[in-house]
Protein backbone atom coordinates (compact mmCIF):
# COMPACT_ATOMS: atom_id res chain seq x y z
CA UNK A 1 0.00 0.00 0.00
CA UNK A 2 1.28 3.44 -1.00
CA UNK A 3 1.84 6.54 1.39
CA UNK A 4 -1.00 7.73 -0.34
CA UNK A 5 -3.19 5.18 -0.21
CA UNK A 6 -2.35 5.07 3.60
CA UNK A 7 -3.78 8.46 3.89
CA UNK A 8 -7.04 8.11 1.62
CA UNK A 9 -7.66 5.15 4.22
CA UNK A 10 -6.97 6.35 7.45
CA UNK A 11 -10.14 8.70 8.77
CA UNK A 12 -7.56 10.86 11.12
CA UNK A 13 -4.86 12.27 8.48
CA UNK A 14 -6.82 15.29 7.56
CA UNK A 15 -4.90 17.64 5.15
CA UNK A 16 -2.50 20.64 6.07
CA UNK A 17 -4.36 23.94 6.33
CA UNK A 18 -1.49 26.05 7.42
CA UNK A 19 1.29 26.94 5.04
CA UNK A 20 4.74 26.71 6.16
CA UNK A 21 4.63 30.49 6.92
CA UNK A 22 2.23 30.21 8.95
CA UNK A 23 4.49 27.63 10.71
CA UNK A 24 7.65 29.51 10.93
CA UNK A 25 5.50 32.49 12.47
CA UNK A 26 3.80 30.08 15.24
CA UNK A 27 7.41 29.00 16.04
CA UNK A 28 9.04 32.74 15.93
CA UNK A 29 6.06 34.00 18.02
CA UNK A 30 5.85 31.02 20.67
CA UNK A 31 9.79 31.72 21.71
CA UNK A 32 9.05 35.15 21.55
CA UNK A 33 6.24 34.94 23.96
CA UNK A 34 8.44 32.30 26.20
CA UNK A 35 11.37 34.70 26.40
CA UNK A 36 10.23 38.02 26.93
CA UNK A 37 6.57 37.60 28.15
CA UNK A 38 5.89 34.24 29.93
CA UNK A 39 7.47 35.01 33.24
CA UNK A 40 6.76 38.58 33.63
CA UNK A 41 4.98 40.13 36.24
CA UNK A 42 1.70 41.40 35.78
CA UNK A 43 2.36 45.27 36.20
CA UNK A 44 4.36 44.44 32.79
CA UNK A 45 1.16 44.19 30.72
CA UNK A 46 1.67 47.36 28.44
CA UNK A 47 5.51 45.55 27.39
CA UNK A 48 3.41 41.99 26.79
CA UNK A 49 0.65 44.21 24.81
CA UNK A 50 3.37 45.82 22.50
CA UNK A 51 5.14 42.33 21.95
CA UNK A 52 1.48 41.41 20.94
CA UNK A 53 1.33 44.08 18.76
CA UNK A 54 4.78 43.79 16.89
CA UNK A 55 3.39 40.18 16.18
CA UNK A 56 -0.01 41.61 14.52
CA UNK A 57 -2.77 41.54 17.96
CA UNK A 58 -4.71 44.42 17.21
CA UNK A 59 -4.66 45.53 21.48
CA UNK A 60 -5.62 48.35 23.28
CA UNK A 61 -2.93 49.87 25.71
CA UNK A 62 -5.54 49.66 28.46
CA UNK A 63 -6.20 45.75 27.73
CA UNK A 64 -4.65 43.29 29.63
CA UNK A 65 -2.98 40.20 29.14
CA UNK A 66 -1.20 37.63 31.77
CA UNK A 67 1.90 36.31 30.78
CA UNK A 68 0.99 32.65 31.60
CA UNK A 69 -2.25 33.19 28.98
CA UNK A 70 -1.43 30.96 25.74
CA UNK A 71 -2.16 32.52 22.17
CA UNK A 72 -1.93 30.68 19.07
CA UNK A 73 -1.36 33.87 16.73
CA UNK A 74 -1.80 37.05 17.58
CA UNK A 75 -2.39 38.43 13.90
CA UNK A 76 -6.13 36.99 15.38
CA UNK A 77 -6.61 38.64 18.29
CA UNK A 78 -8.46 41.92 18.92
CA UNK A 79 -9.00 42.85 22.25
CA UNK A 80 -10.72 46.52 23.04
CA UNK A 81 -9.74 48.67 26.19
CA UNK A 82 -9.95 46.75 29.40
CA UNK A 83 -10.45 43.91 27.96
CA UNK A 84 -8.45 41.10 29.97
CA UNK A 85 -7.00 37.78 29.12
CA UNK A 86 -6.53 36.37 32.76
CA UNK A 87 -3.50 33.30 33.78
CA UNK A 88 -3.27 30.50 32.30
CA UNK A 89 -6.25 31.21 29.69
CA UNK A 90 -6.17 29.73 26.24
CA UNK A 91 -6.71 32.05 23.30
CA UNK A 92 -6.49 29.09 20.14
CA UNK A 93 -7.36 32.34 17.69
CA UNK A 94 -6.96 29.43 14.33
CA UNK A 95 -9.89 32.17 13.58
CA UNK A 96 -10.43 35.65 14.87
CA UNK A 97 -11.25 36.17 18.42
CA UNK A 98 -12.43 39.28 19.42
CA UNK A 99 -12.92 40.77 23.05
CA UNK A 100 -14.88 44.16 23.74
CA UNK A 101 -13.86 46.68 26.08
CA UNK A 102 -14.02 45.14 29.70
CA UNK A 103 -15.24 41.72 28.39
CA UNK A 104 -12.95 39.67 30.66
CA UNK A 105 -11.58 35.56 30.49
CA UNK A 106 -10.58 34.06 33.43
CA UNK A 107 -8.12 31.95 34.82
CA UNK A 108 -7.92 28.95 33.10
CA UNK A 109 -10.35 29.64 30.65
CA UNK A 110 -10.55 28.31 27.51
CA UNK A 111 -11.49 30.27 23.55
CA UNK A 112 -11.13 27.87 20.51
CA UNK A 113 -12.35 28.66 16.82
CA UNK A 114 -11.36 25.33 15.66
CA UNK A 115 -12.59 21.73 15.43
CA UNK A 116 -13.23 19.11 12.89
CA UNK A 117 -15.41 17.86 10.60
CA UNK A 118 -16.04 14.67 12.28
CA UNK A 119 -18.62 13.18 8.83
CA UNK A 120 -14.94 14.48 6.51
CA UNK A 121 -13.34 11.06 5.68
CA UNK A 122 -9.99 13.50 6.47
CA UNK A 123 -11.38 14.50 9.81
CA UNK A 124 -10.64 17.99 8.34
CA UNK A 125 -10.26 20.73 10.19
CA UNK A 126 -12.28 23.99 10.28
CA UNK A 127 -12.52 27.58 11.74
CA UNK A 128 -14.99 30.02 13.35
CA UNK A 129 -14.73 33.74 14.33
CA UNK A 130 -15.35 33.55 18.57
CA UNK A 131 -16.82 37.22 19.48
CA UNK A 132 -16.98 38.22 23.51
CA UNK A 133 -19.31 40.97 23.92
CA UNK A 134 -18.92 43.94 26.16
CA UNK A 135 -18.63 43.46 29.34
CA UNK A 136 -19.17 39.82 29.11
CA UNK A 137 -17.70 37.04 31.91
CA UNK A 138 -16.33 34.02 30.92
CA UNK A 139 -15.53 32.27 34.25
CA UNK A 140 -12.90 30.38 35.54
CA UNK A 141 -12.07 27.37 33.14
CA UNK A 142 -15.01 27.51 31.05
CA UNK A 143 -14.71 26.69 27.11
CA UNK A 144 -16.26 28.76 24.57
CA UNK A 145 -16.17 26.61 21.19
CA UNK A 146 -16.41 28.09 17.54
CA UNK A 147 -18.66 30.09 16.18
CA UNK A 148 -19.95 31.41 19.70
CA UNK A 149 -20.85 35.23 20.11
CA UNK A 150 -21.15 35.92 23.79
CA UNK A 151 -23.58 39.15 23.94
CA UNK A 152 -22.95 41.90 25.68
CA UNK A 153 -23.03 41.43 29.60
CA UNK A 154 -23.24 37.87 29.28
CA UNK A 155 -21.70 35.49 32.30
CA UNK A 156 -20.31 32.07 31.10
CA UNK A 157 -20.02 30.42 35.13
CA UNK A 158 -17.02 28.46 36.07
CA UNK A 159 -16.23 25.61 33.95
CA UNK A 160 -19.47 26.09 31.54
CA UNK A 161 -19.29 24.75 28.17
CA UNK A 162 -20.76 27.42 25.24
CA UNK A 163 -21.50 25.75 21.84
CA UNK A 164 -24.10 28.02 20.95
CA UNK A 165 -24.53 31.90 21.07
CA UNK A 166 -25.15 33.41 24.51
CA UNK A 167 -27.77 36.04 24.68
CA UNK A 168 -26.84 39.31 26.46
CA UNK A 169 -27.07 40.42 30.29
CA UNK A 170 -27.61 36.61 30.79
CA UNK A 171 -25.99 34.24 33.21
CA UNK A 172 -25.02 30.31 31.75
CA UNK A 173 -24.05 27.20 33.73
CA UNK A 174 -23.14 23.95 33.25
CA UNK A 175 -22.27 21.23 30.25
CA UNK A 176 -23.39 22.47 27.48
CA UNK A 177 -24.24 25.96 29.07
CA UNK A 178 -27.92 26.99 29.81
CA UNK A 179 -29.24 29.94 31.07
CA UNK A 180 -30.69 30.04 34.57
CA UNK A 181 -31.02 33.93 35.56
CA UNK A 182 -30.66 37.58 33.86
CA UNK A 183 -27.08 39.46 34.86
CA UNK A 184 -28.66 42.93 36.33
CA UNK A 185 -25.59 45.44 37.53
CA UNK A 186 -26.81 47.41 40.38
CA UNK A 187 -25.95 51.10 40.19
CA UNK A 188 -24.70 53.26 43.55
Amino acid sequence: MSIQDARQTNAFHGRPIFSLGNKIYRVLWGITWFVLCSWTPPPLRKWRLLILRLFGADVSFKANVYGSAKIWVPYNLTMREAACLGPKSNCYCMAPITLMSYATISQGAHLCTGTHDINDKDFQLYTKPISIGERAWIAAEAFVGPGVTVGTGAVLGARGVAFQDLKPWSVYVGNPAKEIKKRIQKTP
